[in-house]
C-alpha cells in the first residue's frame, strides 16, 4: 500500500494543537526517576500514559516491575503478519542546574519551539511516534503496532531486563525501532548503528576522622585529596584522552575503513560541535579523531571530586576523606564486569587504602547498516525530512536496548529526533515541531515499509 502524502501531511497538520497540548500535560510530570520522592509523579505520569494511549485508539496497560512500572500499548491488525515495536522512555532527568532560565516543569510553547525538562529526552519523541502510530493503523498498514515506554531509562534500567525475560512472550516482536538518540546536526539526519556501554563508580578514602590544622599536622599527615588526584591522574591522560589502566583497550573491537569514512562522510563539524555544547576547546580536532573519540572509543570521565572545605576563601585544613565520582563508557566488544576487575585491581596497586564501589553498568551495543530494516529506516528518514541519515554511532549508552537485543531476539534500529541544541542533560531542553512533524512523516513512512516485508 502506498500513505496518501496530501492525508498524511494534513492530517500531521491538524494534530499539532492536540500533539501540543499532550506534550503540556506529560512534560509538567515531574517523572524523576532517580528521586524517591518522585514516586508518585512516576505512577502519575504512567497512568496517563494508559489514559493518553488509549484515548489514541490502542490496548493499553501497565506492567509491574520491582521498581517503576513499563507502560504498553498495542494497535492490532487482523492481516498483520509482523510486530514492530517502538521504544521510549517516560523518565527525566533532575532539573536542578542553576542554567535554567524558565521552570523546568513548566512548559512553554515559544513559537513551535518546546521548553521544559523532558521536551526532547524523550516525551516529544516518544509522542511524535504515537501520533505516527495511530496515523498508521487509521490507514489499514498490515501491522501490529506496540509502544513501550519505561520510566526507569534515566536510571540504568536497573529492572528493565526481568521485565522483558518475565513478560517475553506477551512482548514478542519481529523489530524495535528506538527513538531515543541525537542527529549531526538539523541539516542531517543520524541513524546510530551503536552505543556504548558504561560503568560507573565511586573511589572513597579515609585517612583521618576529623578536619585538623594544617599549621599542627601538615608534612606529616596524609591527604585524602592529594591521595586521590594522584590516583585520578595515573588512571588518564587528560589532555588526550588516553586511558592508562593496563588492558582497558584489550577487547576494543577494531573500527573499520568503511566505518570511519562514513563517521568522516557524515557532516560533523569539530567547531560546530563545540559551540552547540559550549566547550572552550577539545582535546583533538581533526574530525576523524574526534568522530572516533566520541562513538567508537572508550572513554574515562572523572565527574566530581568531594571533600575538604568548599566555602568561600581558603581554610588551612587537611581533610579526613575524599570521594572521587568516575564513570567509563564501553565500546564492543568490552565487558563492564571484566573492565570493573582491571578498575579495581589498578586502584589497589596505586593505593591499597582507597575502596572501589560500583554503581550501575551497562553493556554496549553495535548493530548493521545493512539489510531491509536499515533500507526502510534510510527511506523513512529521507521521505520525512529530505534527506537520507548517516549511519554513525552514538556515544551515549541506553541499558534498554542490549536488553531487547537479548530477550527479544530481534533487530532494533533507531530512529532519533533530537538536536545537539535541544538539549539532553543540560539546562533550558527544549523540542520542536519542525521535528515533531518531519518525525511523524518518517515513522508512518517506516510502518508502511515494514509492514511489506516477509513474514
Amino acid at each position: 500500500m502506498t500513505v496518501a502524502i496530501h492525508d498524511l501531511d494534513a492530517y500531521i497538520e491538524a494534530s499539532r494543537p492536540g500533539f501540543e497540548a499532550d506534550l503540556r500535560t506529560i512534560v509538567e510530570i515531574p517523572t524523576i526517576s532517580m528521586d524517591p520522592a518522585r514516586q508518585p509523579d512516576i505512577r502519575l505520569g504512567a497512568d496517563w500514559a494508559v489514559a493518553f494511549l488509549q484515548r489514541m485508539g490502542a490496548e493499553a496497560r501497565i506492567i509491574e516491575t520491582a521498581g517503576h512500572p513499563l507502560v504498553v500499548g498495542i494497535w492490532r491488525h487482523p492481516d498483520a503478519k509482523r510486530t514492530l515495536t517502538v521504544y521510549n522512555h517516560m523518565d527525566v532527568q533532575p532539573a536542578s542546574e542553576p542554567g535554567w532560565t524558565t521552570e523546568p516543569f513548566a512548559f512553554i510553547n515559544d513559537n513551535g519551539t518546546y521548553r521544559g525538562r523532558g521536551t526532547t529526552d524523550d516525551k516529544g519523541p516518544a509522542l511524535t511516534a504515537v501520533y505516527a502510530l495511530r496515523y498508521a493503523h487509521e490507514q489499514g498498514v498490515p501491522l501490529t503496532l506496540r509502544i513501550l515506554w519505561e520510566f526507569e531509562e534515566e536510571i540504568g534500567s536497573p529492572n528493565f531486563a526481568e521485565a522483558l525475560a518475565t513478560h517475553r512472550d506477551a512482548l514478542a516482536t519481529d523489530s524495535v525501532l528506538v527513538s531515543d538518540t541525537i542527529w549531526i546536526n538539523r541539516q542531517k539526519p543520524a541513524a546510530p548503528l551503536g552505543l556504548r556501554g558504561m560503568v560507573t563508580f565511586r573511589l572513597l578514602l579515609e585517612t583521618g576522622t576529623k578536619d585538623v590544622h594544617s599549621g599542627l599536622v601538615g608534612g606529616a599527615a596524609r591527604n585524602p585529596l592529594a591521595e586521590m588526584a594522584e590516583v585520578i591522574a595515573a588512571m588518564l591522560d587528560a589532555r588526550t584522552g588516553d586511558i592508562r589502566i593496563p588492558g582497558i583497550y584489550d577487547e576494543v573491537a577494531p573500527l573499520s575503513a568503511e566505518e570511519q569514512a562514513g563517521f568522516v562522510a557524515a557532516g560533523f563539524d569539530p567547531a560546530e560541535f563545540q559551540r552547540v555544547y559550549g566547550l572552550k576547546g577539545l582535546r583533538h580536532q581533526d574530525v576523524a579523531e574526534v568522530t572516533r573519540r566520541i562513538w567508537a572509543w572508550p572513554t574515562l570521565e572523572v565527574h566530581g571530586i568531594v571533600g575538604g572545605y568548599s566555602g568561600p576563601g581558603v581554610k588551612s585544613v587537611v581533610p579526613p576523606t575524599a570521594e572521587a565520582k568516575l564513570s567509563m563508557r564501553l565500546v564492543p566488544d568490552q565487558q563492564p564486569d571484566v573492565i570493573i576487575e582491571r578498575v579495581r585491581a589498578f586502584v589497589a596497586h596505586l593505593n591499597p587504602d582507597i575502596r572501589l564501589e560500583v554503581g550501575g553498568k551497562l553493556e554496549p551495543y553495535k548493530g548493521s547498516a545493512t539489510g531491509p530494516y536499515a533500507t526502510a529506516l534510510r527511506q523513512a528518514i529521507a521521505f520525512g525530512f529530505g534527506s537520507e541519515p548517516a549511519f554513525v554511532r552514538e556515544g551515549g549508552s541506553i541499558g534498554a536496548v542490549v536488553s531487547m537485543q537479548r530477550y527479544l531476539g530481534c533487530p532494533v534500529m533507531f530512529l532519533g529526533l533530537s538536536l545537539p541544541e535541544h538539549g539532553y542533560h543540560a539546562p533550558n531542553e527544549n523540542f520542536d515541531w519542525g521535528m515533531a512533524s518531519g518525525g511523524m512523516k518518517a515513522f508512518v513512512r517506516y510502518c508502511e515499509a515494514v509492514s511489506t516485508l516477509e513474514a
